[in-house]
């Protein structure tokens, strides 16, 4: 479950990219959140991304996380369209809910609803919603995943596992609570989908940062090791340094769950200049978000993680399986 490996994705995807159009400055690539087309002295930044780990909140979770990805690239999302396939049974019901948390989450963002497709699908157990999600920027302002440089600050937002720790805390909720965890916490921990957008993260440095990108699949080591293989460097972090709230470390303790490699929609990981550290975190904390430096920008390649107990942890290549689908894996298995 989850991506394909970078090997398949160079062999039958990244070589089949149809006509070479000069007017795109980033196209599909290691970790690239988002194309970006340039148009005179403007950019269209564009993104689509499915929503396949979820289903409570699926509509709204498509929103937010197509519209990060746009964000992360330093430009404003504008525009949103979705494709949603709904199995056969109850698809007026579920379309309801969809479309309802759709208009929700674009409202919230400022963001219009501009085409899409809906269908019914022949054997399809629960719905899919794929978004595509459309941004400007000035074309100078662009950020790309591949600009970190030695020497630069790694910042993290909010925390690690954020997306996951809500997905977990509602998929899970009887299992939790069988294994001890109390009623608000997990209460509590499903409360984090509200906060899966990084929108607002990421246009308050976008002038700072160096790199951006959102920890989605994989989690915060996921990111950080698709942040390094792009920008060539070697990212060294500490996982004390890392924020962590108490429902998550709660959640994954009483699952076996490493919140590193938990699905992180909601945090943003940015490097900066080491000079501009202190300023990037002061933007952020003005607005109310949690930040800190979590690690260095070094010659290298790949994610050196020292762990609270000091051991050293290598990640070299762009693949980190993510909890939550080894977790779905092992419940298929078992049932």
């Amino acid at each position: 479950m989850g991506k394909l490996p970078y090997d398949i994705l160079f062999k039958y995807v990244f070589s089949r990219l149809g006509k070479r159009d000069p007017s795109v400055l980033f196209g599909p690539g290691v970790g690239e959140d988002a194309a970006v087309i340039a148009l005179d002295d403007k950019a269209i930044v564009c993104h689509v991304d499915p929503i396949t780990g979820a289903e409570e909140n699926i509509g709204f979770l498509a929103v937010h996380i197509a519209c990060n990805d746009v964000a992360v690239r330093g430009a404003e999302p504008r525009w949103v369209m979705p494709c949603i396939l709904l199995p056969e049974q109850r698809h007026l019901e579920l379309l309801d809910k969809i479309t309802q948390q759709i208009d929700e989450a674009a409202r919230e963002l400022g963001v219009a609803v501009v085409a899409g497709h809906t269908e019914t699908t022949v054997d399809l157990p629960r719905p899919i919603v794929v978004m595509a999600a459309i941004g400007v920027a000035p074309r100078d302002k662009i950020v790309p995943i591949s600009g970190a440089r030695p020497g630069d600050a790694v910042i993290l937002t909010k925390g690690a596992g954020l997306e996951g720790t809500a997905i977990l805390a509602t998929d899970f909720s009887e299992e939790l609570s069988r294994r001890g965890v109390p009623r608000d916490v997990i209460k509590r921990a499903r409360s984090f989908i509200r906060e899966i957008s990084v929108v607002r993260d990421a246009l308050t440095i976008r002038d700072i940062a160096t790199a951006m990108h959102d920890p989605t699949e994989g989690g915060v080591l996921g990111g950080l090791t698709e942040l390094a293989v792009a920008s060539g460097v070697l990212i060294r972090v500490w996982e004390s340094r890392i924020p962590l709230r108490p429902e998550t470390r709660a959640v994954c303790e009483a699952l076996g769950v490493d919140p590193l490699k938990l699905i992180s929609s909601g945090a943003l990981l940015a490097t900066v200049p080491r000079d501009r550290a202190d300023e990037a975190l002061k933007r952020l904390r003005s607005r109310g978000i949690r930040a800190e430096v979590i690690g260095e920008v070094t010659e290298g390649r790949g994610v050196e993680v020292i762990r609270s107990d000091g051991t050293v942890e290598k990640y070299t290549e762009p693949q980190v399986t993510d909890e939550l689908f080894r977790l779905l894996e092992q419940r298929i298995l078992k049932f």
